[in-house]
């Protein structure tokens, strides 16, 4: 209970959800949407002015966001697509790229732009994912493609309903030619594989979900199924609840190292993008940042977020490992 009192407190005003998972289990620690809302009235019988209040709130209250939301990944994708080149030997772990801060296909004047407007320069993968570099990742996709990066992210359950114990769960979408094919009737784009390498395009992740692909990532491939009731209790016997394992995933542990020791950078490195949280952290942090946009930024135009309305500004997500120092 006090992980939720929490995780309620910690997201303040805002809108958003917390996940928390015990890796070796998948037993959940914390559950939090919100908004929330009182679940008493509906026990004892709510009245109609008082329902009709919560189904029109804007901030939908009603809604379940942990489960149900769906949201950009992000850059907290670019620690499974860095996993995904080294698995696959498209790229090496000290192989540097170069970013100037904007990245184009052969032939194309269109610009896939970097956060940062001056670039990172040349970044091996630790820096790319210690300072979250796009264009690093602009360049892995394309070497990867499109069908080697889905078949991968797909076997850390994006994609795919998570089996939690709850009903309503979403599945969220990993994109593919295929569904492409079959949804838009249209083919796929090598600028689509460009943004998916980044969290962005069509890719779509419930919070769960992405508590429960780091949780395997930290659990060095053990997949495990997130469950909320810890033992059931009846008249006549007390079981456990539904501590299921789904197998371990065939990863190499130096690769594995490779990306987790970048997420530490990430907390605990200067240059690393989570780098405030590190600096007051009593605890080892393993994490990734991600921003994603609400809507598209046409080319050359700035981006003030003060200029825009609250809930059309950027999602902004984070993901964390813990360890005792």
């Amino acid at each position: 209970m006090i992980y939720k009192k929490i995780a309620y407190e910690g997201l303040e005003n805002y809108n958003g959800a917390v996940v928390a998972i015990e890796i070796k289990t998948g037993g959940v620690l914390a559950f939090v949407s919100r908004p929330g809302f009182d679940p008493n009235p509906f026990v004892v019988g709510i009245s109609n002015d008082a329902y009709q209040a919560l189904q029109k709130s804007e901030d939908q209250p009603l809604y379940n966001r942990a489960l149900r939301g769906l949201y950009p990944p992000g850059s907290t994708v670019k620690p499974f697509i860095a996993l995904a080149g080294l698995e696959y030997d498209a790229i090496s772990a000290q192989q540097k790229l170069f970013c100037p801060g904007y990245y184009q296909l052969p032939g194309v004047s269109h610009k896939y732009r970097d956060w940062r407007k001056g670039g990172h320069g040349s970044v091996n993968m630790n820096e790319a994912i210690t300072q979250s570099c796009d264009v690093y990742f602009y360049r892995l996709a394309g070497t990867l493609g499109i069908d080697r990066m889905h078949e991968f992210l797909q076997k850390f359950g994006f994609g795919e309903k998570s089996g939690i114990d709850l009903v309503g769960e979403k599945a969220g979408l990993l994109p593919s030619r295929e569904w492409k094919q079959s949804q838009k009737n249209k083919a796929w784009y090598p600028g689509e594989t460009l943004i998916t390498g980044i969290g962005q395009g069509y890719h779509q992740v419930t919070p769960l979900q992405l508590a429960r692909a780091t949780a395997t990532l930290a659990n060095h491939g053990n997949i495990v199924t997130p469950f909320l009731v810890e033992k059931i209790v009846g008249a006549h016997e007390t079981r456990p609840g539904p501590e299921v394992h789904k197998g371990v995933l065939p990863l190499n542990a130096k690769n594995l190292n490779d990306v987790i020791n970048a997420m530490i950078n990430v907390v605990h490195s200067e240059r690393g993008t989570a780098k405030s949280l590190g600096r007051s952290s009593s605890v080892l942090i393993a994490g990734k940042t991600g921003t994603a946009q609400v809507f598209n930024i046409k080319q050359n135009a700035k981006y003030n977020e003060n200029d825009i309305d609250f809930k059309l500004r950027d999602h902004a997500l984070f993901y964390l490992v813990c360890t005792c120092r």
